[in-house]
């Protein structure tokens, strides 16, 4: 009988955590660069086994790096997930975490600890350009036609230049630090996701005005052919068009690093690409064979080639840690008719995992996860049990500056596993997808629940059952085989684990 001494976990992780924050290296200021995907999925580049589509810029990132097989984002959908990686502690811990709409207020509130505001206190300039998804203003939302308080610039970034939520919800407009980008005075913005404002089209309304049809839902106030998720009015001047967002973010992403060349940054660059509504621009429409959603992976990879350009044109290759990975794990329709399912065809955008975005399976919470440092990182893999909840410990360390107390209840520094320096990662970590999983080891426990095994629309299998699931990912990483029954000892332990870690609201102590 296999007998697993979970009980003194979080004692473990204490010591573990302790030992080498106090080994930790002489403080050294790499520039940091993270670029988030937006539903990407494990088997969606080519370096991680995808065979239809071709992605040279993210293998030759993962050549010259460290590609993990066993990193994990938080939580199986965006907002989440981005909640963790910034602030070190697990979404599901706070209410009001889960995806939000467009004009929610901000839910990381100012003067909380993040990444950014740890490197800034490090000397590090700061930055975040892209998707943000993590509502912005006091109770009540922004001021879309004002200063927009609580927001990036409040919890340690020096500028932004975001998507106020997703593509596929209005505002459909950029915010550079506390403005709408580009925004006429005299054309006043209005939002609502409560009832319609002013007299702009609805894709339910007038569906032949569209360029891109909904599959479900998205049938609210149209922008640029496209209809969104709730309505808006005015703003007309700075809108965004949706085949330019790659091309304009990637932009002032580079500008970003030009700008700041001489001394230490830290850039969070959120693309979008992958997420629904999938409009590249022109020169990748067509290119992979695969739709507009195989087309925007095209577009992503082109988006990190410019960075790695830009860090190289720069001599910056060998003072930079760059970090590639996903919010999430893929999903193929999610709201809009664009022949993503259709043509797939022998593609498998979560590799050989079994979900996707949305699921407890691991095709939504594993992810690709690729670190270059060049000098400094030994090129190859790892197969280190690692979380994106663990970065802002991680850079803590690095950087020679403790968290401060009661931050980052969740994170842990593991800065010699993103170095390559050990390929001994976590001792367990939880993944979130509505109920919660727990990983120690080979050993992958899904909590049972209430729910349907397919999400409504995407048809993603959710990893909802009424029983306990028990999986070996050593020996069935496609969580096909469910032996459980087999295992009761070890479902008690895990069960035992987890509740522990709901119960305790920490684990760093």
């Amino acid at each position: 009988m296999i007998k697993l001494n979970f009980i003194n976990s979080s004692i473990g992780f204490v010591s573990l955590a302790t030992s080498q924050l106090a080994n930790a290296q002489t403080a050294e200021k790499p520039n940091i660069i993270i670029i988030y995907a937006d539903d990407l999925g494990y088997g969606d580049v080519s370096c991680y086994g995808a065979t239809s589509v071709s992605t040279p810029n993210i293998d030759r990132l993962a050549k010259e790096g460290l590609k993990f097989t066993n990193a994990h984002c938080t939580s199986a959908s965006s907002t989440p997930s981005r909640y963790s990686l910034l602030t070190g502690e697990y979404a599901w811990r706070k209410e009001g975490t889960g995806v939000l709409p467009g004009d929610a207020s901000a839910i990381i509130k100012p003067g909380r600890t993040t990444i950014a505001s740890v490197l800034e206190n490090a000397g590090y300039t700061t930055g975040v350009v892209g998707k943000w998804h993590l509502g912005l203003g006091p109770n009540g939302g922004p001021d879309w036609n004002g200063e927009i308080l609580d927001g990036p610039l409040d919890i340690g970034f020096g500028y932004n230049f975001i998507i106020p939520a997703t593509g596929d919800r209005v505002p459909c407009v950029f915010v550079e630090n506390r403005r709408v980008f580009g925004l006429d005075p005299n054309d006043p913005i209005s939002v609502s996701y409560v009832g319609k404002v002013g007299a702009w089209p609805t894709g339910k309304e007038n569906p032949e005005l569209l360029k891109m049809h909904p599959s479900n839902g998205h049938d609210m106030t149209i922008v640029n052919g496209v209809s969104r998720i709730g309505y808006m009015t005015g703003g007309k001047s700075a809108l965004w068009t949706d085949e330019d967002i790659a091309e304009v973010i990637t932009g002032k992403a580079v500008k970003f690093i030009e700008n700041n060349k001489t001394k230490p940054f830290f850039l969070y660059f959120a693309t979008h690409d992958i997420h629904v509504p999938r409009m590249p621009d022109q020169r990748f429409v067509g290119k992979s064979g695969m739709g507009p959603r195989g087309d925007a992976i095209l577009e992503f990879d082109w988006s990190v080639g410019e960075i790695l350009n830009t860090i190289e044109k720069l001599d910056l290759s060998k003072n930079t840690i760059i970090i590639v990975t996903s919010d999430n794990g893929p999903v193929v329709d999610d709201g809009y008719k664009d022949q993503a399912a259709e043509l797939l065809g022998n593609h498998k955008p979560a590799g050989p995992l079994r979900g996707g975005k949305y699921s407890r399976f691991d095709g939504g919470t594993r992810v690709i996860f690729i670190t270059r440092w060049i000098s400094k990182i030994k090129p190859g893999y790892s197969d280190a049990l690692f979380s994106q909840v663990d970065l802002l410990a991680s850079f803590a360390a690095l950087t020679g500056k403790p968290v401060p107390s009661g931050a980052g209840p969740d994170s842990f520094n593991y800065i010699d596993v993103l170095l390559g320096k050990t390929k001994t990662g976590r001792e367990w970590l939880v993944e979130h997808a509505g109920k919660l999983a727990i990983i120690k080891g080979d050993w992958k426990y899904i909590e049972p629940g209430p729910g349907v095994k397919l999400k409504v629309n995407s048809n993603t299998e959710t990893g909802n059952d009424s029983l306990p699931q028990l999986y070996n990912l050593k020996t069935d990483i496609g969580e096909r085989n469910n032996v459980a029954s087999q295992n009761p000892l070890i479902v008690n332990e895990l069960t035992d684990l987890l509740q522990k870690v709901r119960n305790d609201g920490i684990t760093r102590f």
